[in-house]
């Protein structure tokens, strides 16, 4: 080409939870199935919708106005509906005017980072969301500034991390938060969420919290939302259907802007975002229409308790087969469905390995061990994915320098989910107890 395409930073992109699908197909294609374990798609996983659910869908798909456009900033009825949903928990108030729709969170997450200047960073939590990382790190072109969620405090945030690297970092002007979190299933306490206005008062920062997940927590723990601890601080809540109804499909998401007014920069940004959907014209209608006859159904909140229930229980079967293997560090879950599995790092060698005896996958292995610099989980995922056919997502690919893997808890059929992580839970100590026996490149 007569110039450069790419403009600095968009090499920082990366998404390995769909990265590793690619060598997964591979072995699939030699007539392996593969237990998907890299992304959380609930339908994938045989949730399956309720029928009143698929009847509100199918009403609304028999009415012309599903076929037009929508306000730019979304269905006025919907952005009203859930403006109520938030003021009902006494926090921060706002109004219809205060959401904007996108399709889906990553189109979210895309614009509100593209029109933050360069020197401008939104520090976020490690082991981080790729799609949040990604994002920051190519806007600024630079890696991610992140703080520590630490593994031997149940994935809590190392709040004196944040403070320093907030405090001696002045092109710091955010902090993200994920709650509960993915990839590690952590529900922030009240108290926490707290300490993080603290910070954001102390340095004038603003507050963004992907909520995505709000609403999927067990085993007795229930999650604080950011507007009721806000106070007057400006925030962004990200919030969306994918994972809740669920409908993946749908890229259906939303952003709730809390006290726009409170500085001047942060209603910029806010129109801003506005003004770039406007550019686009609107986000997907039926979705929209669909969110407050699905959640004001007299099923729904018995629905989302009995789902919630379900990926609890999963999360104790999990624990119940992976809690006491030595050599790796396990939290049990408290939100969302996911969790993060740890190694102890003094553990991983690079001569271990776990039997496959298809010469042909074996040769796609040898070939995927070439890749230079592996991290050595990573090393492990692709033995696991060769070996049992399991695909997850190694947790160096979360912007991490720890060492271990992320699994899903999504899995309907029992008995499937507990031969899945019997298996795992196998393959991790066939693996961190062998020795070199075969040659295989590493």
């Amino acid at each position: 080409m007569r110039n450069i395409l790419l403009r600095p930073g968009a090499e920082e992109l990366n998404y390995e939870i769909r990265g590793i699908v690619k060598k997964a197909r591979e072995v699939e294609a030699l007539g392996y199935p593969i237990t998907w374990e890299n992304i959380g798609d609930p339908i994938q996983k045989h949730n399956t919708i309720p029928s009143w659910m698929k009847a509100i869908v199918s009403e609304l798909v028999q009415d012309d106005k599903t076929y037009g456009y929508a306000d730019s900033k979304g269905v006025l009825e919907t952005r009203q509906f859930l403006a109520q949903l938030n003021n009902d928990k006494g926090g921060a108030q706002i109004g219809a005017e205060d959401i904007l729709f996108f399709n889906g969170l990553g189109d979210a997450i895309a614009k509100l980072y593209q029109f933050l200047i360069p020197t401008a960073r939104i520090i976020g939590p490690s082991p981080a969301y790729s799609t949040h990382s990604s994002a920051e790190a190519a806007h600024a072109n630079a890696g991610p500034i992140t703080y520590k969620l630490d593994p031997d405090n149940q994935w809590l945030p190392d709040m004196n991390d944040l403070y320093n690297k907030v405090k001696y970092n002045p092109s710091v002007v955010g902090i993200l938060i994920i709650n509960p979190d993915n990839p590690t299933g952590m529900v922030y306490p009240k108290e926490v969420l707290e300490d993080f206005v603290e910070i954001a008062k102390e340095f004038n920062l603003l507050l963004i919290a992907d909520e995505i997940y709000q609403n999927i927590t067990y085993n007795g723990i229930e999650a604080t939302a950011l507007s009721e601890v806000i106070g007057e601080l400006p925030a962004i809540s990200l919030k969306g259907i994918s994972k809740e109804f669920p409908w993946p499909g749908s890229r259906c998401g939303w952003m709730e802007f809390y006290n726009r007014d409170a500085s001047k920069e942060f209603s910029k940004l806010c129109q801003t975002l506005e003004n770039a959907k406007m550019i686009e014209v609107c986000a997907t209608i039926l979705p929209q229409l669909s969110i407050p006859l699905i959640m004001r159904h007299p099923k729904y909140k018995a629905y989302r308790q009995e789902q919630n229930e379900r990926i609890g229980q999963r999360s104790q079967i999990m624990a119940d087969i992976l809690g006491d293997i030595p050599g790796i560090k396990f939290n049990p879950t408290q939100g969302a469905f996911y969790n993060t599995i740890v190694f102890d790092e003094i553990l991983l060698k690079p001569d271990q390995f776990l039997e496959i005896e298809d010469p042909k996958v074996k040769a796609l292995l040898e070939k995927w061990l070439q890749e230079k610099d592996m991290p050595m989980d990573k090393r492990f995922v692709y033995y696991l994915l060769a070996a049992h056919q399991i695909c997850v997502v190694p947790i160096s690919s979360f912007c991490s320098d720890l060492r271990g893997f992320r699994v899903t808890l999504l899995e309907e059929n029992e008995e499937v989910f507990r031969e899945t992580f019997e298996k795992l839970g196998g393959a991790i100590r066939q693996y961190l107890n062998s020795s070199k026996k075969e040659t295989v490149a590493s």
